[in-house]
């Protein structure tokens, strides 16, 4: 016993420095991570982002960074795709069958660079080599102020949950309206099940010449309809008349 306890107390010491050298470094880490969020802040802050309404045919996010890195440092691009929808009637068409974009935006490392792209761009036509599909397109883009990043991924978080929510109450939607077809579906072929049987018990019937007489109508099941009545007006209302009193008349025709 002695033994082991003279090696708990070699060990015990050298455990201990273990968890403060543990310790020690990730300290260091949260206060590395913690300089490289606040030199991020910096940076967003002098950033600019430009806003492109309109992202032409056959442009993806490669070739709209060929096409803008030319005029300044860009940071992030996000393109939309095209709603599912307007691609499969552009398809149809017989229009172009790749990946389209409906909008955008461009993150410039400079506000003044965004600014000025903006300024320069917005209206002109996009140019560059002619064989390219967009070469006549006209350049729809607009500098954002006191906007950032961070507001535009919030923004398309919330378009993403507000789409969400539409497509599951068109789905609620669509399986009421479906279980209500099929329930009537089922009415449906319960009456044409007991209409059926009613014409064979007749033909039956009639067959054994117990009921030859009867009308066939009395087997068929009768429908009975009411429908809301309105009150006739009652004829005295219409013989009274409005009389004049005898002083308006003789005010009228001078008193004769």
């Amino acid at each position: 016993m002695g033994e082991e306890e003279l090696e708990v107390e070699k060990t015990s010491p050298a455990c201990a420095d273990d968890q403060r050298e543990d310790e020690a470094k990730t300290e260091v880490r949260k206060v590395k991570k913690k300089k490289k969020s606040l030199k991020e802040a910096v940076k967003g802050e002098k950033r600019g982002v430009c806003h492109v309404r309109r992202v032409p045919p056959r442009m993806d996010h490669v070739k709209l960074r060929q096409v803008l890195s030319q005029f300044g440092e860009i940071q992030r691009i996000y393109l939309v795709p095209e709603a599912a929808a307007a691609q499969m009637n552009r398809k149809r068409a017989g229009g172009f069958r790749g990946q389209a974009f409906s909008e955008g935006w461009v993150e410039f490392m400079k506000k003044s660079v965004a600014k000025g792209v903006a300024n320069m761009l917005n209206g002109q036509q996009i140019g560059g080599r002619k064989r390219s599909a967009f070469y006549y397109d006209i350049w729809n883009i607009k500098y954002l102020s006191k906007i950032k990043w961070d507001d535009i991924t919030d923004e398309i978080a919330k378009r993403h949950a507000v789409h969400e929510q539409k497509l599951a109450l068109e789905l609620s939607a669509a399986t009421r309206e479906r279980d209500f077809y099929l329930t009537q579906v089922d009415k449906s072929r319960a009456l044409s099940s007991i209409e059926e049987r009613i014409k064979k018990r007749q033909k039956v019937q009639q067959e054994s010449g117990e009921i030859s007489n009867l009308p066939s109508e009395q087997f068929e099941p009768k429908v009975i309809r009411q429908f809301p009545q309105k009150k006739p007006v009652a004829d005295e209302a219409g013989k009274i008349k409005p009389r004049l009193s005898k002083d308006i008349l003789a005010g009228v025709f001078g008193g004769q």
